[in-house]
């Protein structure tokens, strides 16, 4: 069934950049647009536990993975990726990646629990600091992070991550000027606790939408899938709230953070040119996903898997063995949805066709398979380049000298 959905100048490594007002202008506008997210997890990340099938009973995704570069015509069918250059390299365990103002990168370490700053240019690492309260385990830790649209004026840093108890989402001031690396931090105040938590299945992605509401991926923690269908919990869903952590005017249901459910695993979000919301997401054993998101929608788990035709249940725009795919990040660029692939070993490139409708505009093409191992987070990098992070030091790749990197790509 298809669904229609609505449619520089550097300063010191470690210091933030106050930006000029009309930056401030372009940023307040920024948070007065429109909305949509995207959601994707593969079963890459389960290679480690027994699978659970799911029952046959019949049961809308920067930092930041928001960006919304657009085209002003439809890509082609065929693109291209080039490797222009590495960008840094030695980080462990790395996952969520954000873009500073000025275009330096923040990388957090879901294991080392630590954020680190990325020259732009000279990839020079400058750690942060360690955020405090969060567990690692399995597929927990310190994952996503936002750097809020009002950076230049609140200098806020946003988290999702894993803790004894459950996964939750906190904001930290990030002040560089006059302190030390590694104590650049400040203490997180959390924004939002209660999101289940499980040794597989955190989901972890956050994003800063159009509209200036931070939309959050979560996971079904794989030991309760029925929480995915169950309205009332944050387990996975597509969550969209304020900054501040509470449930976005205009939401679905009214005073709920709910904005999609029915997920297994969400791991990617982005925005393309029409602000419409794309998810990536693991499936079990048959297919991922790449899911463009209606606000409201259900996207089936654990009653469907993949492309189903049943009425009341959104499919996928595009779907993969896991074995070719297992999705982490998302980005848009040059036209395209970009997403990376951890068991797959590879860069998947989804052409859009710019039309109200849901079809890409031709079959994704696959680039660097194998050539750099497992890759978790692709961000859009303005024009046409993507910075790509590897995943081999996160107990499921086989490291190579330099591992992990970030890497400058050029596409169309």
């Amino acid at each position: 069934m298809r669904i229609a959905v609505f449619g520089s100048p550097r300063t010191p490594a470690g210091h933030p950049r106050i930006l000029p007002g009309a930056r401030r202008a372009a940023v307040a506008a920024l948070a007065v647009g429109s909305l949509l997210l995207s959601a994707g997890c593969s079963s890459d990340d389960d290679s480690e536990n027994a699978r659970v099938r799911p029952t046959g009973a019949p049961a809308t995704a920067s930092s930041s993975p928001s960006s919304s570069s657009s085209s002003s015509s439809p890509p082609s069918a065929k693109g291209s990726v080039k490797v222009v250059s590495t960008l840094t390299e030695g980080l462990a365990s790395p996952w969520g990646l954000a873009e500073l103002p000025g275009g330096d990168l923040l990388v957090s370490s879901r294991d080392r629990r630590t954020i680190t700053r990325i020259d732009g240019s000279t990839g020079k690492q400058t750690p942060l600091g360690t955020v405090p309260g969060v567990s690692p385990a399995g597929e927990g830790g310190l994952l996503g992070i936002a750097v809020s649209p009002a950076f230049d004026t609140d200098h806020l840093l946003y988290a999702y991550f894993t803790t004894a108890s459950d996964n939750r989402i906190a904001r930290m001031r990030y002040d560089g000027t006059g302190r030390d690396p590694g104590r650049q931090l400040g203490a997180p105040h959390t924004i939002l606790r209660g999101i289940p938590k499980g040794y597989i299945h955190n989901g972890g992605r956050i994003a800063f939408g159009p509209d200036g509401m931070l939309y959050a991926g979560t996971g079904e923690t794989g030991q309760t899938r029925e929480l995915s269908q169950d309205k009332k919990s944050l387990a996975g869903k597509i969550l969209r709230m304020t900054p501040d952590g509470r449930p976005a005017p205009g939401n679905p249901v009214p005073g709920s953070l709910m904005y999609s459910y029915g997920h297994r695993n969400v791991q990617g979000l982005a925005w393309d040119g029409q602000k419409r919301l794309w998810a990536s997401e693991f499936g079990q054993d048959t297919w991922d996903e790449l899911n463009q998101i209606v606000p409201g929608g259900n996207y089936g788990w654990p009653k469907y898997e993949g492309k189903v035709g049943k009425a009341g249940f959104v499919d996928p725009v595009a779907q993969w063995r896991p074995s070719e795919a297992s999705p982490s990040g998302i980005a848009f660029a040059r036209g395209s949805i970009w997403m990376a692939g951890l068991r797959g070993e590879r860069l998947w490139r989804i052409p859009l066709s710019g039309s109200p409708g849901r079809e890409p505009l031709a079959a994704p093409q696959s680039f660097l398979r194998g050539k750099y191992g497992r890759l978790r987070t692709v961000l859009a990098a303005g024009g046409d380049r993507l910075w790509l992070v590897t995943s081999n030091t996160d107990t499921r790749g086989t490291p190579k000298p330099g591992d992990d990197r970030v890497l400058v790509l050029q596409v169309r």
